[in-house]
């Protein structure tokens, strides 16, 4: 049953009572209150791309670029570069007064050990690996990078900052192994990690780091600026049930909620005690991810069937009834950016077809393989959207198996590559950020790198290719004919199925003010 049918008709008044007595109202002026979407289950922002995990890396981890609310890289930890060599040689000083959590300082070996670790994982930073050279520090203040070739993307690659970033952390933790979580969560970032305070399932705390330095100059917007920590301390409180979490919006018992269910929303806004707005205008893609590696969607004759069996507008529909929160036609590339195009869409995401959708399967060479569907119950927007997936699957004759868990476990469980009898996968929904697909240079789901890339490692020579050509050309009339063509191939490829682009508000307390556009982030935010 979806969300917004079994919510349909609930008022505020009614769902008031029902806010949790175990939360302490929020009196404490020092303390930020604040409710994920889910779990934060994985603390490494290396090891995984989960978007809780991004959120809760913004608040420990500082980078040494950062993006400005136009998107473009500028100094974050470092004070500056310079480029010599035509362009092969660059210098990297970070700023003064960098300090780990644990009390060290920052120096340039922790960044090489930290840039290392991030590249062997990152679709960009592995880029930014294949154009160099050689990477050391030669003191305590300088990162140097020799180039191959030039590569003039260096500062945007070290600035991404979704769905993975390059956070900077001691050179003995950045030493583990990428595949691996590290022990400990030391950064250098606005707020430490309070490990003692953790309640899986329920509670994550920080405390405001007394020894950071913000930027002394520089605009705040995006993840660029001078980040200063407000309040002494962070609290996230997992409230899977949207009615309790409304409820202690509404009594105080919590200052900020990332993502309102949309059956709520416009009974939020009559709440003159809260706002809310939709701050991220690049919006979330919500896809279906294909395992390429393991039958049966190792046939890519069976993926162009279901990716052609999808209607954006139907799975859309499930997450809102509301067409002001949603966009389709949505392709490769992020709406309204440069790379933004309509390649393939005169013959994808139309009304379904099942009688010619099923000729497609049977056509492909299915022979009824068990399909694992992972379902992640307590998602606000998947769990629906799945659902939907799910029934569109069985629609159009695959043998689906359902494997409802919670979101925490879907993402220790879509690191495996073994066969679906092993405990593997076959699909699971996901969500991708705007930030995430605004050009090829970022877009890990289009990657098709094996098993260096993306969960799901699909295989495409020609997409690589055209990835390449795309880094190494400055043209942007070039740029676009080339993101056109990646496009084409990805529908040829049909990796993941991209259902659509949704916009989620979120809901605060009017107390609370400095709230940025974008994903959550804690510095700049105050209570007035």
């Amino acid at each position: 049953m979806l969300r917004r049918h079994f919510l349909g008709g609930v008022s505020l008044a009614a769902i008031a009572p029902l806010a949790m007595p175990r939360l302490a109202r929020a009196q404490n002026a020092a303390t930020l209150r604040f409710v994920p979407f889910v779990d934060l289950s994985l603390l490494d922002p290396v090891a995984t791309t989960a978007t809780p995990t991004r959120n809760h890396a913004f608040l420990v981890f500082d980078t040494l670029y950062g993006l400005d609310a136009d998107f473009q890289p500028q100094p974050q930890m470092v004070q500056g570069h310079v480029v010599e060599d035509d362009g092969k040689l660059w210098k990297l000083t970070l700023r003064d007064g960098l300090k780990f959590h644990d009390g060290s300082a920052v120096t340039a070996r922790d960044c090489v050990a930290s840039i290392r670790r991030w590249a062997a994982r990152d679709s960009f930073g592995q880029a930014l690996t294949a154009a160099t050279d050689e990477m050391d520090a030669p003191d305590d203040k300088t990162i140097r990078f020799r180039l191959k070739k030039p590569f003039p993307l260096l500062p945007a690659a070290l600035a991404k900052a979704s769905p993975s970033m390059c956070a900077i952390m001691p050179e003995r933790l950045a030493s583990t192994d990428p595949s691996k979580q590290v022990t400990e969560i030391v950064g250098s970032g606005p707020f430490r990690w309070l490990p003692d305070q953790q309640l899986a399932g329920a509670r994550a705390a920080y405390a405001r780091f007394e020894g950071y330095v913000p930027r002394a100059d520089g605009t705040v917007g995006g993840t660029a600026g001078p980040k200063v920590a407000h309040f002494e301390r962070v609290e996230w409180t997992t409230m899977p049930d949207v009615s309790a979490a409304a409820s202690a919006l509404r009594a105080g018992e919590v200052d900020w909620w990332e993502t309102p269910s949309p059956d709520l929303v416009s009974l939020l806004k009559r709440d003159r005690n809260l706002r809310v707005e939709v701050k991220d205008r690049q919006g979330l893609t919500p896809i279906l991810r294909f395992n390429c590696i393991q039958p049966p969607f190792d046939n890519v004759a069976l993926r162009r069937a279901v990716l052609g069996a999808v209607d954006q507008s139907e799975f859309m529909q499930s997450y809102s009834s509301d067409p002001e929160t949603w966009h389709v036609k949505l392709g490769m590339f992020c709406p309204g950016t440069p790379m933004a195009n309509d390649a393939g869409f005169d013959k994808l995401f139309g009304k379904t077809d099942i009688a010619r959708a099923k000729a497609a399967v049977v056509a492909s060479g299915y022979k009824g393989e068990k399909v694992a569907f992972l379902l992640p119950m307590d998602h606000p927007v998947s769990a629906p959207l799945g659902q939907l997936g799910i029934d569109l699957f069985q629609r159009i004759g695959l043998n689906v198996d359902v494997q409802a868990m919670d979101t925490g476990t879907l993402f220790q469980r879509r690191n495996s590559r073994e066969p679906v009898e092993k405990g593997g996968w076959s699909v699971f929904p996901s969500m991708v950020s705007g930030l995430n697909i605004l050009d090829p240079a970022v877009t890990s789901v289009a990657r098709a790198n094996g098993l260096q890339g993306w969960y799901g490692w699909p295989t495409s020579p020609r997409a690589e290719q055209l990835r390449d050509a795309w880094m190494e050309e400055r043209d942007p009339a070039q740029q676009k004919a080339l993101a056109v063509q990646m496009q084409q191939q990805a529908w040829e490829d049909a990796t993941f199925l991209p259902t659509g682009q949704i916009f989620q508000p979120m809901a605060w307390r009017r107390g609370i003010d400095g709230v940025l556009d974008g994903f959550v982030k804690f510095w700049n935010v105050r209570r007035t």
